[in-house]
């Protein structure tokens, strides 16, 4: 009787500060619909046209890949492909991957995956610049009759399956996306467990259950994803049964969210890095002294016991340690000495320091990072404003290089050190998230011959000294190895936390 009273007495506060943290009149909670409460929306639900985060979250519901990974190896399965074989093309090169795909798999409007919807997808997805880090290695597709397909790559690249298993390399139907043309990405049609119902941009997306899914059918009937941008408001939405889970929980929050006799907190390590970043075409930060002593004047050890509150573990290099090939142990790191920090400045010409900008999204965490960057920077004379910016247009801003310094983080999704260092590739710039504007001749050269080599020991080093390399010339400050945090319902069952991010929502039930 008191926890009913007491959520009353929250809802009828959340009432008056015109929050949204209560079930209100007519919402029915009968235990099919399935609540999310996440900080902010898509991009775009076009797997060709983004590849942040909000937006792979939602396609991972409404698409298939034809390759999946598993959670606890990051080995690729087969998904919409049934079985597949690599194959030699003229040369002797394996550069030909023949698949063979499921039968009876419909899309969300009826039609049946063909091969030339595969073709179609991955045609558009390879010369798409926001993923071309992810698609840039096809060279071309053939549909050979009706379920089977042949991809051929530029060169041999090894983790090709892992890259196959990506968000941005979603199956679509063919059909659906020339007739509605740049409609598609506001109402996507894909062959997923969940079909797209409605977007309120800025507010909320709904998916329904498709009953014709080729998977197990999920038991969940409907999910809905709410976008609430303060932390206080969707913890009480939680709190108050207003939703069922919610992304992106502070670390100071989780004492109260683990006291709780209602909720359940979820944590598990990730494939992510969190990153200050620097445009190294704008000076001064195309001087090194001038990242390096922005480096040494930062107390990480301070700005990460604040910020993170022993979530995660302290960045030590361009990815995370939990990336196999990983250098973190072997680079040497720049300590946190502001004398140092002077002696640079007056180095590269700035013995009064300068004036500069750092900007970042609408999270709680990177805008408490800022804050703490910006007064410690001052303490070298560096006066540096913050600019906060909603997460599209943020994106938007990254990708034409209109900023000095960033916040923000990257996450190997597909498991392999390819996708987690090709970020530093001067391909990568813009759109495919090189927004450090990092460019060296001998980093290309390194990544591109380490996708194609097969001996792993090879590989490996390969990798190392491309992190070495990276290192050595500063276009980032490491902050914090990411541990994915959710908060839910304490009766919702049947969840698993991608450490990759994109976490499937479907699997999900409740129990009575």
């Amino acid at each position: 009787m008191k926890k009913m009273y007491m959520a009353q007495a929250l809802c009828l506060i959340a009432g008056m500060l015109m929050l949204t943290g209560c079930p209100r009149a007519g919402l029915v909670r009968d235990g099919e619909t399935f609540i999310i409460a996440a900080v902010g929306g898509p991009r775009s639900l076009d797997p060709t046209l983004t590849n942040d985060s909000a937006s792979s979250e939602i396609m991972k519901q409404v698409f298939n890949t034809l390759f999946l990974l598993d959670f606890d190896t990051m080995e690729p399965y087969p998904s919409l492909a049934e079985s597949f074989a690599f194959e030699n093309d003229g040369d002797g090169n394996p550069t030909l991957l023949r698949i063979f795909l499921r039968r009876g798999v419909l899309f969300h409007n009826g039609d049946e995956l063909r091969a030339s919807d595969v073709k179609f997808s991955l045609d558009r997805a390879m010369v798409s610049p926001y993923i071309s880090h992810i698609a840039g290695m096809i060279q071309g597709t053939e549909a050979l009759g009706g379920h089977e397909v042949l991809i051929a790559m530029r060169a041999p690249f090894v983790p090709i399956l892992h890259n196959l298993a990506h968000t941005a390399l979603s199956i679509v139907s063919e059909r659906a996306v020339r007739e509605m043309g740049d409609g598609f990405a506001q109402n996507p049609v894909g062959t997923g467990p969940m079909r797209f119902v409605n977007w309120v941009v800025g507010n909320r997306i709904e998916l329904t259950r498709w009953d014709d899914y080729w998977g197990p059918s999920p038991r969940i009937r409907d999910i809905t994803i709410r976008y609430i941008a303060d932390d206080a408001t969707r913890l009480l939405e939680l709190e108050t049964g207003g939703v069922d889970m919610i992304l992106g929980i502070p670390p100071q929050d989780i004492p109260r969210i683990e006291a709780h006799p209602d909720l359940q907190m979820l944590r598990r390590p990730n494939l992510s890095l969190n990153f200050i970043g620097f445009n190294m075409q704008r000076p001064p930060f195309d001087d090194l002294r001038v990242r390096q002593a922005i480096t040494h004047a930062i107390d990480m050890d301070a700005l990460v016991s604040t910020v993170f509150m022993g979530v995660g573990a302290p960045g030590r290099g361009p990815i995370s340690s939990t990336v196999w090939a990983s250098a973190v142990d072997i680079l040497p790191q720049l300590e946190f000495d502001p004398g140092r920090a002077r002696e640079l400045l007056v180095e590269a010409g700035f013995p009064g320091g300068f004036s500069t900008t750092i900007v970042t999204n609408d999270n709680a965490q990177r805008i408490d990072t800022a804050v703490i960057v910006q007064n410690m920077l001052a303490q070298v004379g560096i006066v540096v404003e913050i600019g906060i910016i909603e997460w599209a247009a943020y994106l938007d801003m990254l990708d034409r290089g209109d900023h000095e310094m960033y916040i923000l983080g990257w996450v190997t999704v597909t498991g392999d050190p390819d996708y987690g260092l090709e970020i530093f590739h001067s391909r990568s710039f813009g759109p495919g998230g090189n927004h450090a504007r990092f460019s060296d001749p001998e980093v290309d050269r390194l990544l591109d011959a380490a996708r194609q080599e097969t001996d792993p020991a090879i590989r490996y080093q390969m990798y190392i000294e491309v992190q070495q390399l990276v290192h050595a010339a500063a276009p980032w400050i490491y902050t914090l190895e990411g541990e994915t945090l959710i908060a839910a319902r304490r009766n919702l069952r049947g969840f698993e936390i991608n450490p990759a991010g994109h976490h499937p929502f479907w699997t999900v039930w409740f129990d009575d």
